[in-house]
């Protein structure tokens, strides 16, 4: 297998990842000189703020993904390659990749992040993560699996334990996943499965901290944990999930609490890639870089969104914050500074313009911070909604989200909440070959 691009006299830009940072990357350079190349083990680009609407069976996992190659239509120095990357090579400036070797003039890694564990084996093999649309899928299969196995045990203990969830993490995730679940048990529980009781499906939301969504204003902390309570929702800080199995998850201290889901949203890893050198690795794997999103001693290699950690800005020492809004800017910085390279011109550092952050809890209950304005409630709400919209890709998946919510809204009763199983494939996979391009 090779990548089968012919490089001619352009200088050539590789992005791994396609997520909100290589998307908006991609899209800046397809407008100059450059070929650009990019690599992602999937063919779409998904939405991640709206991953818990398709965990929740509020929509559907097409309506916030997209083909990178329908995107890209008509660019003719764009290429993309679906494939894994497993290691950089610097002295050669190259990518070995599950298709073979692809050389690089300027390579930038936006992979993303994952699901950190920690290095619990127990919480891993037991416990859903929600950060890509697939594990959405997995997560609302199980969601609604144990419903309806809920309707058949005869056991009660078994049964109590399959409407129970145990929710590891207050950030945002947590908060909206939560909030979701509570509309679910409050709406779609009762018409859908009316021979189990909705009132004995338990939520419970765990955070180790003192507070929710930690990275907001505590005002809106304890706003957020009191519209969270009014849906039903337990909420119990300063508690440390020390296992997971398939009764429920055990506390430090010992405590137990029965579930048959457990949903953990507790932080983050950036995705690792090979063949970087020690130095350059910070905390919880992220790709260090100084101010102008260059990889610490690696030349022609750059880092962005939630993989690197930007070092050197005064602001913000221990690293910028893993948000959408900060990958779009640091992608935007890389763009320039690479078009100013090409031109001959001095890089520009990059400077992090903090836009605010949102949280949505449930209907019309959300919580805002923007500038010095921190407020809740429907108006948060309906801002959050607006912003979302608008930040989807493509006039028809915001023509079906926006749908999905007047209807939603109006009365519960989209047909979403299917049980969907990929069957697994008995076809070998082929042995990639070592070809370069």
């Amino acid at each position: 297998m090779r990548a089968n691009i012919h490089k001619g006299g352009h200088r050539r830009v590789v992005i791994v990842g396609g997520g909100i940072a290589g998307l908006q990357l991609a899209r800046i350079l397809c407008r100059t000189p450059f070929q650009v190349v990019l690599v992602d083990k999937n063919n779409y680009n998904q939405f991640p703020p709206l991953i818990y609407q398709v965990a929740s069976a509020g929509l559907e996992p097409s309506s916030i993904s997209f083909p990178f190659r329908r995107l890209f239509q008509g660019r003719t120095n764009f290429y993309f390659r679906m494939g894994e990357v497993q290691a950089v090579n610097p002295e050669e400036q190259s990518l070995q990749t599950s298709f073979g070797t692809l050389y690089y003039d300027f390579l930038v890694l936006a992979a993303g992040a994952t699901t950190n564990f920690f290095g619990n084996a127990d919480i891993e093999r037991n416990a859903l993560p929600m950060k890509t649309v697939a594990e959405a899928m997995r997560l609302r299969n199980t969601i609604l699996q144990n419903l309806e196995r809920a309707e058949t045990e005869d056991n009660e203990e078994a049964r109590q334990r399959l409407m129970n969830v145990v929710i590891v993490g207050g950030g945002p995730s947590g908060v909206e996943i939560a909030g979701a679940l509570a509309e679910m048990k409050r709406t779609i529980v009762p018409r859908d499965y009316p021979d189990l009781d909705a009132s004995r499906m338990h939520i419970c939301l765990l955070d180790s901290g003192d507070r929710l969504l930690k990275g907001m204003d505590a005002g809106l902390s304890a706003r957020a944990e009191r519209d969270l309570t009014e849906l039903g929702i337990k909420v119990m800080k300063g508690c440390r999930v020390v296992d997971c199995n398939d009764c429920g998850v055990v506390l430090q201290g010992g405590d137990t609490l029965e579930a048959g889901l457990t949903v953990w949203v507790s932080g983050v890893r950036a995705s690792a890639i090979g063949g970087l050198p020690t130095a350059s690795i910070g905390h919880a794997g992220r790709i260090l870089t100084d101010r102008y999103c260059r990889v610490k001693g690696v030349p022609n290699v750059y880092a962005v969104g939630d993989q690197s950690l930007v070092e050197g800005d005064e602001a913000y020492p221990l690293g910028h914050p893993q948000l959408a809004q900060v990958a779009m800017q640091q992608a935007a910085t890389v763009a320039h500074n690479l078009s100013r390279r090409l031109e001959g011109r001095a890089e520009q550092p990059f400077s992090y313009r903090n836009l605010g952050a949102m949280a949505t809890i449930g209907r019309k209950k959300a919580v805002a911070e923007i500038g010095r304005f921190r407020f809740g409630g429907f108006p948060a709400w309906l801002l959050w909604l607006v912003v979302h919209l608008r930040s989807i890709l493509g006039v028809r998946n915001k023509t079906v989200v926006f749908l999905n919510w007047v209807w939603n809204y109006l009365n519960y009763k989209q047909s979403l909440r299917l049980i969907l199983r990929a069957q697994p494939s008995s076809r070998p996979q082929a042995a990639p070959s070592a070809d370069a391009q």
